[in-house]
């Protein structure tokens, strides 16, 4: 057996490799992402296992499948980025990651926290030796209602965590889960949007879901709500955003996500000059520029127990299914 890995990080290389040993499986590795220049790596193989970034064309998958590849297996949880419906037509096996919700549900308190203390202005006027208090004025989250968009784990674990503060929280899903209303109260949207003074969007990237925080939905929210984006930048329209920001509308805006970012996260860009397909780039500038906007590069996942368990996951799913033909990371039809 044989496996490529694309997209190892340094954190992930002597996990993948250990695995692969104990295993018995022949690795070939690389930092860089799955693309056309660079699939040819994954000749011989039968599994290849990327993160979020890499390019699953077409013509890239076609490649793939006359290499003789088998699995395909995402060590993200999202797995949008695949082109599921073609890869499976060609009949590939598909897996995605899991990790414990815990790390991406603290981290979504802290920038809820960050957001309503305006932890940002505070930080950048301190450096500046402005020691004032002017304009810094927070609230106490024990006073706001929290509206949470989508109770999945992460989203449940966040109701958990909000919990010991004392906020009102409010809840949205199509599936709704009978232990979330031991912490939340499930409402419809526009009751979300109506009433909470937070609001912190935990949606998987469907059809349905996409951009669905748009200038309508905006519309329909408290004036100076604070929007906590740290599931998939997609979610938003970001015009819409822009626009809320701009006319105060939106009192606080914190993205680990942000739509386009291929290509500008997880890569230095400080000694050259970004350059995207659409040009986000010039967006995310300019939303940065806004003392109440806080940008971070897509690293809420990011802790040592869910990056070694998304390690695990891109191993064991394709040792899995070409052993045993069935593992619990495969991604359900």
């Amino acid at each position: 057996m044989k496996i490529a890995a694309y997209e190892v990080r340094p954190d992930e290389k002597p996990i993948i490799e250990g695995l692969c040993k104990d295993y018995g499986i022949d690795l070939v590795s690389t930092p860089a992402n799955l693309d056309a220049t660079t699939m040819g790596m994954a000749e011989g193989c039968q599994g290849v296992t990327t993160l979020g970034q890499s390019d699953y064309s077409n013509e890239v998958l076609d490649t793939l499948r006359g290499y003789g590849v088998k699995v395909l297996a995402s060590r993200c949880v999202g797995y949008n980025h695949m082109n599921v419906d073609y890869a499976r037509r060609l009949g590939f096996r598909l897996c995605n990651g899991s990790y414990a919700p815990n790390g991406v549900a603290e981290y979504t308190v802290m920038a809820i926290l960050v957001a309503i203390r305006k932890f940002k202005k505070a930080i950048y006027n301190t450096d500046d030796n402005d020691f004032t208090l002017k304009g810094k004025m927070g609230r106490e989250l024990r006073s706001l209602t929290v509206g949470v968009l989508g109770t999945g784990k992460i989203g449940f674990t966040v109701c958990k965590l909000l919990s010991s503060f004392g906020c009102r929280i409010l809840a949205y899903d199509v599936y709704q889960n009978d232990a979330v209303r031991e912490y939340a109260e499930y409402v419809d949207l526009d009751t979300i949007y109506a009433e909470s003074d937070v609001i912190t969007i935990h949606t998987p990237l469907l059809p349905s879901t996409t951009g669905m925080i748009n200038k309508e939905a905006i519309k329909k929210m408290k004036k100076g709500v604070v929007l906590i984006d740290n599931a998939r930048g997609e979610l938003c329209d970001v015009d819409a955003l822009i626009e809320g920001m701009e006319t105060e509308k939106i009192g606080a805006l914190f993205m680990d996500a942000f739509p386009g970012e291929t290509g500008i996260i997880h890569v230095p860009h400080n000694e050259d000059i970004v350059r995207t397909e659409g040009m986000p780039w010039f967006k995310l500038k300019y939303l940065r520029s806004f003392v109440n906007f806080v940008h971070t590069p897509h690293m809420a996942f990011f802790t040592e127990e869910a990056a070694a368990s998304m390690a695990k996951c891109g191993v064991d799913s394709i040792r899995e299914i070409l052993t045993d033909g069935k593992s619990s990371h495969e991604i359900p039809e």
